[in-house]
């Protein structure tokens, strides 16, 4: 085993679809997950799988992070058993773990002098399968450019800073844009159905006119429409996002009021159909209170 194996921590809903990516541009991928069945997936595909984050910080040169929180993510870069321990080069987290929680991890690392790269990503599952996905990179100029080839088969990418933790904001306004989006399209879908309007003619409309957004041109027709709710992404990690973005605002003195409404519906949503539900779910709440049916037929 050489040390210019790539690794990847955190082969979840994400890291199964990012990892294959760079086994498919050539490189020798090295991967860990707590669960054996997405290890042995990984294998399937041609990834060589770790026993341990240190056997991965230890093998490898570059880590590379996909985890769900940003507890996780803190106790896999620095905790007890840390890759901090284990002395890789560099470690890029494409988690969404918040601005905070990413300085404090940089800090952390750069004291045992290993390179710490913001680089949390947008486009869920779909995005990553297909390596479209954008990555909103903070790091050095220096380091930029020498991890550009690595990212650059997961999609597009924006150098949005240098300070760790930028990366991260930017990627929880992005989200909370996003379930504001879907939220307030849902409430005019679910009252244009009540309407008598037809949800696919009004789709049609949408996206032809000024209300156009990411919610009517993909997640409602994708996920609403067809009755399948899963775009894949859960009502409880876009909480966790929304509450993040909300921390830093509140922070910075900055009032989310979008924000805070937007936080609140997804946790009735979490509520009514738990929090693993695929977070598209929020149009069932404006069917129930608006007693319609959003494609499939009226309720």
């Amino acid at each position: 085993m050489t040390r210019e194996t790539i690794g990847f921590i955190g082969l979840g809903s994400m890291g199964s679809a990012m990892a294959p990516r760079l086994l498919a541009g050539g490189y020798d991928v090295l991967g860990f997950d707590l669960n054996p069945e997405s290890l042995e997936e990984f294998a399937k595909l041609g990834g060589r799988r770790a026993g341990s984050v240190a056997e991965v910080g230890q093998s490898c040169l570059t880590v590379l992070m996909s985890l769900p929180t940003p507890h996780v993510m803190e106790a896999v870069a620095i905790g007890p058993k840390g890759l901090v321990h284990a002395q890789p080069n560099t470690v890029i987290d494409l988690s969404t773990s918040g601005p905070r929680t990413s300085g404090s991890v940089a800090r952390r690392l750069g004291q045992a002098g290993i390179i710490f790269v913001d680089a949390p990503v947008s486009g869920g599952r779909a995005g990553a399968l297909a390596g479209k996905l954008s990555l909103m990179v903070a790091a050095p100029v220096d380091v930029w450019e020498a991890v550009q080839p690595i990212l650059s088969h997961f999609g597009k990418l924006f150098h949005v800073g240098e300070a760790p933790g930028q990366g991260q904001m930017m990627k929880l306004i992005n989200n909370v844009l996003s379930v504001v989006a879907l939220a307030v399209s849902c409430e005019g879908m679910a009252l244009g159905v009540k309407a008598g309007l037809d949800p696919e003619r009004m789709l049609e409309v949408l996206n032809a006119s000024s209300g156009r957004n990411s919610a009517t041109v993909d997640k409602i027709p994708k996920a609403v429409v067809p009755r399948t709710f899963d775009f894949g992404f859960s009502t409880g990690l876009s909480s966790k996002d929304i509450r993040l973005c909300l921390e830093e605002a509140d922070a910075m003195g900055v009032p989310m009021l979008m924000g805070s409404m937007a936080r609140n519906l997804l946790g009735i949503t979490a509520a009514r159909f738990g929090s693993d539900c695929d977070f598209t779910n929020v149009a069932r709440i404006f069917e129930e209170w608006a007693g319609v049916q959003i494609g499939g037929g009226q309720a």
